[in-house]
């Protein structure tokens, strides 16, 4: 068996978000991953170390946990079941079967489409695939961190890092990342869309939360509560974290920009992180006194593209412009 199933991906300097904040801006590409996203370095990671006498896998995912999941049981010769909510594009669906996975749709939203993958974890005995909650994922996530730190060489570091947030697996894999090479001091702008805010909603609250809906078309970043771990971080003294929000509407602008300028299509829930930089909203901190005025290297996770076609793009933009 391989290794590892992810992939070192680029790490790209960006002339055209460069100029927008006065500093370099590198993109970590991790939309080039075999199954679309970052997800497979901790899926990947998990399943070697939970799954190799498994029955088969099951996941509960609206996109790239599954496709992740579906990409590495088929790699480990295992079945997959990817019990995904209704609101999961049907193009996703397509690319997850034809990874040979079964996918049942359960529910509106993820958190629905995980109690059914929580059941078939009891009920057939497989192995659950968490899709962002579990200190195994952050292990995998860590390593492109890791992976920064060896392109950039020594005695260069961040100024800031972008992530988008969804359940919040990858925020904690950056963390453990940023510990591991030593970069705690580099701050964190976790980024979010309106309606599918569960970190943001938290972080106001001052304890986890759970959200009454998922709202936003980013239906990637659909978890209705942000794991633990992930909220004890932006309580950690020891890091930065800044939690913002941006529209829909401002991610799928990020989106169409990131495509004409890096002719690379990705998910509005990649466009949340994308939107910090095309937006203004570094700008905005830098005069709030949130970031410094001189700002080291942006370090920019292109989380994923795998769940989003040119239909599907003229659909969102349609849907959010009307």
């Amino acid at each position: 068996m391989a290794k590892h199933f992810h992939v070192n991906t680029p790490l790209l300097e960006s002339i055209g978000m460069s100029k927008r904040v006065g500093t370099t801006v590198y993109l970590k590409m991790e939309n080039s991953q075999p199954s679309g996203s970052f997800k497979i370095r901790g899926i990947g990671h998990l399943c070697q170390q939970l799954a190799t006498q498994s029955k088969g896998v099951v996941c509960s995912s609206g996109g790239n946990a599954g496709m992740a999941a579906a990409y590495v049981a088929r790699k480990m010769g295992l079945p997959a079941t990817i019990v995904v909510p209704s609101s999961t594009p049907q193009l996703v669906v397509q690319r997850l079967k034809d990874q040979g996975a079964t996918v049942k749709s359960v529910g509106k939203v993820w958190d629905d489409a995980n109690a059914e993958a929580l059941r078939l974890t009891e009920t057939e005995g497989l192995t659950y695939v968490p899709p962002f909650d579990d200190p195994l994922l952050w292990q995998g996530h860590a390593t492109m961190i890791t992976e920064v730190a060896a392109s950039l060489g020594p005695g260069v570091k961040p100024g800031a890092v972008l992530v988008s947030v969804g359940g919040g697996g990858l925020l904690c894999g950056v963390v453990q990342g940023l510990k591991d090479v030593g970069w705690t001091d580099v701050p964190i702008i976790a980024m979010e869309t309106v309606g599918a805010d569960c970190l943001n909603a938290a972080v106001k609250a001052g304890r986890v939360v759970t959200l009454d809906d998922i709202t936003s078309e980013a239906k990637c970043l659909g978890a209705k509560t942000v794991c633990k771990k992930a909220f004890e971080c932006t309580q950690c003294s020891e890091l930065s974290i800044i939690s913002e929000l941006v529209t829909d509407l401002q991610a799928l602008q990020a989106v169409e920009t990131f495509l004409d300028e890096e002719r690379v299509l990705v998910e509005l829930a990649c466009g949340a992180s994308l939107a910090a930089v095309y937006s203004g909203l570094i700008r905005r901190l830098q005069d709030e006194g949130r970031l410094p005025t001189v700002l080291g290297p942006l370090l920019v996770i292109v989380c994923g593209g795998s769940s989003i076609d040119m239909k599907q793009l003229a659909n969102l933009k349609h849907k959010l412009q009307t």
